[in-house]
């Protein structure tokens, strides 16, 4: 019995095989013809058999499109492809369903050939993955919403957990640049502003700080009310985010605070560099990946002792800069910060 005749035959092994699948399964002839299209295939797209047998999925059945909305019956039929290069094709498409909607399936498919290696046609497997897809846009939304309340670092360190990197979630002592800006006078201006446009305010300034820290290869830790922290591998890139903000970013919100008749505000910024510990500090229930020690401290200290929209950095944040900007600063004062008995000198931009 040849293979027409067999997956014709509903009394043969093959025939009683290919019923019996979940999957969908359709076998076509090397003109694309439908020869056998199985019980699942039929639940899945709300053709019957006696409906398909004979034409092609382009005949106004199936008429598949790829993710990019292209039909790909009249020219990049993935069942062409297999039988034309003799290899298996995989892929996602969207059939179209009896009832008009599409639905999004992954199919597998692989030529057939006789003992001599004549071409007989190809046999297409095909799964309805719609719950996947669901799944996986419901993921990426969640996955951007989570990416506004925790940081860049956090966020990718709890996705590497997830794959098992056994070397994540230990604490570890790294070299880093840390930066504090906060608002000058903010319970005034809180206190003279409704809490609507205070709120606008701080998000319109920590979506600046967000985006220039990113640009700067930076990453923000914390938002700690009317202050941020963030953190940077590379003393420079941290002065240069700052400045950045100071020159460019804050006085163009200014301006438009000046247009709508807004008060303007003024930040103070301080950068401080040295090791840190990095590790999850919190409870069994809620924990946070942050960055803790003396060197944060120092650099909460400096930016609390700095002018008004005026950036003043350490002397171990200016050890590490490039001369080109190192030359940008000059020493302004030597501070016995709290806590510490030894005299900081800290340098201003």
């Amino acid at each position: 019995m040849n293979l027409t005749d067999e997956i014709k035959d509903s009394g043969s092994h093959l025939y009683q095989l290919l019923e019996a699948l979940y999957d969908g399964v359709y076998i076509v002839n090397p003109k694309r013809r439908i020869l056998h299209w199985n019980k699942a295939a039929e639940e899945m797209t709300g053709f019957g058999m006696e409906e398909v047998l004979g034409k092609c999925c382009g005949d106004n059945i199936l008429n598949h499109i790829d993710e990019n909305g292209i039909l790909l019956c009249r020219g990049r039929c993935p069942l062409q492809k297999s039988m034309d290069s003799g290899e298996k094709v995989s892929a996602k498409v969207y059939p179209r369903n009896k009832d008009g909607h599409r639905f999004p399936v992954e199919t597998h498919i692989t030529p057939l050939y006789d003992g001599e290696g004549a071409l007989l046609g190809a046999i297409e497997v095909f799964r309805d993955i719609s719950h996947q897809e669901d799944y996986r846009i419901l993921q990426e939304k969640f996955n951007a919403m989570i990416k506004k309340y925790v940081s860049s670092t956090t966020f990718s360190d709890i996705q590497e957990r997830l794959r098992g990197n056994p070397s994540l979630g230990k604490p570890r002592i790294i070299d880093l640049s840390v930066l504090y800006l906060d608002i000058v006078n903010f319970t005034t201006f809180s206190e003279h502003n409704s809490p609507e446009a205070v709120v606008e305010m701080l998000n319109d300034l920590f979506g600046v700080c967000d985006v220039i820290t990113k640009e700067s290869f930076g990453d923000i830790d914390k938002f700690i009310g009317d202050a941020v922290m963030a953190i940077f591998s590379d003393a420079n890139d941290a002065a240069r985010s700052a400045i950045k903000i100071l020159e460019l970013s804050l006085p163009e919100m200014n301006r438009i605070r000046r247009e709508n008749q807004e008060e303007e505000i003024a930040v103070r910024i301080g950068i401080n560099s040295g090791l840190v510990l990095q590790g999850d500090v919190g409870t069994l229930d809620r924990k946070d990946l942050t960055v803790i020690g003396d060197a944060v401290n120092i650099a909460a200290r400096i930016e609390k002792s700095s002018l008004p929209n005026r950036l003043m950095i350490s002397e171990a944040t200016l050890s590490r800069l490039d001369p080109e900007l190192r030359e940008r600063f000059v020493f302004h004062h030597s501070e016995t910060l709290k806590g510490k008995t030894e005299e900081i000198k800290i340098y201003i931009h």
